[in-house]
């Protein structure tokens, strides 16, 4: 006959093995999550330093001289004048 206990022990171990990696998983998920969110708002104040940067810099613009206004449009031959 085989002993219950040699046969239970290996799956203990197992089920042991199985619970550990999903939570080192979970952990290793969590920190990539945070390593991730830094690196973005690293990025995001550069940008924005970059941003204030080339603001302080631009050269104002002069804005453009507004065309001269149309001609109003004549009636044309067959139509009646409203004025």
């Amino acid at each position: 006959m085989v002993d219950s206990r040699l046969v239970a022990r290996p799956l203990r171990g197992l089920a042991r093995r199985v619970q550990d990696w999903s939570v080192a998983s979970q952990q290793q998920a969590r920190r990539n999550a945070m390593v991730a969110t830094t690196a973005c708002a690293q990025r995001r104040i550069e940008r924005q330093d970059v941003d204030d940067y080339l603001d302080a810099r631009a050269v104002p613009t002069v804005p453009a001289i507004p065309a001269a206004p149309e001609e109003p449009t004549r009636p044309t031959a067959g139509r009646a004048s409203h004025a």
